[in-house]
């Protein structure tokens, strides 16, 4: 299976500023019906992540997003095969990650559009292998 990640992503990103409030991002991410969200310099570049778990403490009213963003984003170039972020989403256990094009945010694939991808492969199962039908023939 050789599909590339531009393939699979999506590509309407809700993205946040570091200076964005609490509440803000919040509401971005009950009103877009997500999960996550990459925080994104001037030049839309990823500065953090902010889970929808990072935002259900009691935090000061008014603090900004960078407090309680994740430092670190793990970041896939888009035209990198599907496996690579799935790689990065099992080594590091994470859910989402952020799809780039020259340093700037582009996409996010999720582990939903993975499981997406195998659904839509259809396996098909082999057969049990048949007893050999040599006689005398035993392997130990």
């Amino acid at each position: 299976m050789n599909v590339k990640i531009n393939e699979l992503m999506s590509t309407l990103v809700v993205t946040a500023q570091p200076h964005h409030s609490v509440e803000h991002v919040r509401a971005m991410l009950h009103k877009n019906n997500i999960n996550s969200v990459p925080v994104v310099d001037t030049d839309g570049h990823p500065v953090g992540m902010v889970s929808a778990i990072d935002l259900a403490g009691n935090h000061k009213p008014g603090s900004p997003v960078n407090k309680i963003m994740s430092e670190h984003v793990y970041t896939v170039p888009q035209y990198d095969d599907i496996s690579i972020a799935a790689r990065i989403m099992r080594n590091h256990r994470i859910h989402h990650v952020v799809v780039t094009n020259e340093q700037k945010v582009v996409g996010m694939v999720s582990a939903y559009d993975l499981l997406k991808l195998v659904e839509d492969h259809r396996f098909v199962a082999k057969n049990a292998p048949t007893p050999s039908k040599r006689k005398g023939t035993k392997r130990f």
